[in-house]
């Protein structure tokens, strides 16, 4: 028995274990399916491309992507302590101001930019110092890159002379402009969530850690959830919450475990004989930011040389002994550019990497190259989460619908028109020996074309529990007691930028949401909520 039973040690889990456990008559139980996350390529930066399709990946496949010529998209999670702050890029990107001054005025109060910042700076510890927008005394390590790699300052250069103002803090006053990326590691690391926040915490005599133990369903009394059946060495186990039960899954595993559950829409779960107990639209409003990336042979060697036998030696010495290196190397630099179709932020986002990208990301470099591309940052494009059966070991059908809106479109294209801008500048002319992936020409069919055949994910799905839809603004399943959820899946639409940062964001207000320490939610907000429910 325990007081809250969070199900998905990720980004948000570990955040939210971390935190209640902070209170020691709180007895806390965080479910993982995952194992531990100790091994090296974890905690190397640049072993994350190692990390993918194996047994520390979800590995989900889209169903196929009509506007992407019928084409199914790889789709990886993480499926281990940490989640997928254990395998993703570490880039620390909040999102901008207008996303959530967004969810505040489409009826989200609290979500507002200035609700969440506190939030953001709580968890923040940011090597360059306090500010207006940052923090020096959080768990999350916030670093600028140690390795910046040759090819990083030729993106810069390149969009420079395309004429983006160079911008030196994505999270600051405004967010438009290139510059190189803060990540989270600490001393070249890795730092997850399960860094930061679950490793420290893991001492507590109230916290329990489940690791391998799939989560198959939460237990209800009557409309109160009152645990969860879980899944362990073949084993079949129950676990009782005497408070709440706190799903953290993920905006695809959290739709399909309140779906096996009985809480989605009715005739779906009627016509896959499951007993509907709420009819709410879990599952829908899936959002992503699809992306692509063109790329170019270089004179420079690419990141991939600190793995030659010749100088893997030398990069793990520094990494290990300094912690900088090529070792350390991500996606170091990026830029949020207007496609001339947003109007005031930015609707575009790059990455750039000093490496050869291709198949999705999973293609072996076969040569030096560099990669940059654009992904669509404010999508209207709305997809799905269904299940594929009641098994809760099958995989949930993800359909995506990228590019499904003309809006789309238009934006995929401006954005691969922008990247091919920036590979004709003189810093790229000087540094590269010609095209490995790059579209046929400039004209909008040939840019489309392109951007069909190469659009993948950008591994920031959202929105599949919507504030509004699913949950109330404190996060509570509508229609049921004891049942809250806290991860990206949540989030009413996506944040222009990566959604790590956003997520950690989010668990940190749902803490004190939980133990009642925002003195925000009177009458006022009390009747908004009956209102919606």
């Amino acid at each position: 028995m325990y007081d809250y039973i969070i199900v998905g040690a990720g980004s948000a889990g570990c955040v939210l274990a971390a935190r209640l456990s902070e209170d020691p008559n709180a007895r806390i139980a965080l479910v993982e399916a995952g194992g531990t996350d100790d091994l090296d390529d974890i905690r190397i930066p640049m072993g994350q491309g190692t990390l993918r399709k194996t047994h520390l990946d979800w590995d989900y496949t889209s169903d196929p992507e009509y506007e992407l010529g019928e084409r199914t998209v790889h789709l990886p999670r993480g499926k281990v302590i940490g989640g997928s702050s254990s395998i993703n890029a570490m880039i620390y990107i909040r999102g901008n101001r207008a996303d959530y001054d967004e969810w505040a005025a489409a009826g989200c109060p609290g979500w507002g930019y200035d609700d969440v910042l506190p939030y953001f700076k709580r968890s923040e510890d940011n090597e360059r110092g306090e500010d207006a927008y940052h923090a020096a005394d959080g768990p999350l390590a916030v670093r600028d890159t140690r390795c910046r790699h040759p090819l990083s300052e030729v993106f810069l250069e390149a969009t420079g002379q395309a004429g983006i103002e160079p911008n030196a803090d994505f999270n600051g006053a405004r967010q438009a402009g290139s510059g190189l990326y803060q990540l989270t590691q600490k001393d070249g690391l890795r730092c997850s969530a399960s860094t930061a926040f679950l490793h420290p915490a893991a001492g507590r005599p109230n916290l329990t850690v489940i690791s391998g133990a799939l989560t198959t369903a939460v237990l209800f009394e009557g409309a109160r959830a009152a645990g969860v059946a879980v899944t362990r060495a073949d084993k079949h186990e129950e676990l009782r919450a005497e408070r709440e039960v706190i799903l953290s899954a993920g905006a695809y595993n959290t739709a399909q475990l309140l779906l096996l559950s009985g809480i989605g829409p009715a005739e779906e779960l009627r016509s896959q004989s499951i007993d509907p107990l709420v009819d709410l639209p879990v599952g829908y409003n899936l959002q992503d930011h699809p992306g692509t990336f063109i790329s170019y042979f270089t004179h420079e060697a690419s990141v991939t040389s600190a793995t030659d036998p010749a100088n893997l030696p030398f990069s793990r010495k520094l990494l290990w002994t300094e912690g900088r290196g090529p070792l350390t190397c991500t996606a170091e630099a990026g830029a949020f550019v207007h496609s001339g179709r947003s109007r005031g932020v930015p609707d575009v986002q790059f990455h750039a990497m000093p490496i050869m990208l291709h198949e999705e990301n999973l293609g072996i470099p076969f040569d030096h190259a560099l990669s940059f591309g654009p992904c669509v940052l404010k999508p209207e494009s709305r997809g799905r989460v269904k299940l594929r059966s009641t098994m809760p070991t099958a995989k949930p059908r993800v359909i995506n619908n990228y590019l499904a809106t003309e809006s789309d479109r238009r934006c995929m294209i401006e954005g691969v028109r922008i990247a091919r801008e920036f590979g004709a500048q003189p810093a790229m002319r000087r540094s590269v020996r010609g095209p490995h992936r790059v579209p046929d020409s400039d004209r909008d069919t040939d840019l489309l074309e392109f951007a069909r055949r190469t659009t993948q994910t950008l591994y920031h799905p959202v929105g599949t529990c919507a504030i509004g839809s699913v949950v109330d603004n404190e996060l509570r399943v509508f229609g049921v007691d004891g049942l809250r959820v806290v991860d990206a899946s949540v989030m009413p639409t996506i944040p222009r930028g990566n959604t790590n940062a956003p997520t950690i964001m989010i668990a940190e207000r749902a803490s004190d949401l939980i133990r009642r320490r925002i003195p925000l939610f009177g009458a006022e907000e009390s009747r908004r909520r009956v209102a919606v429910t």
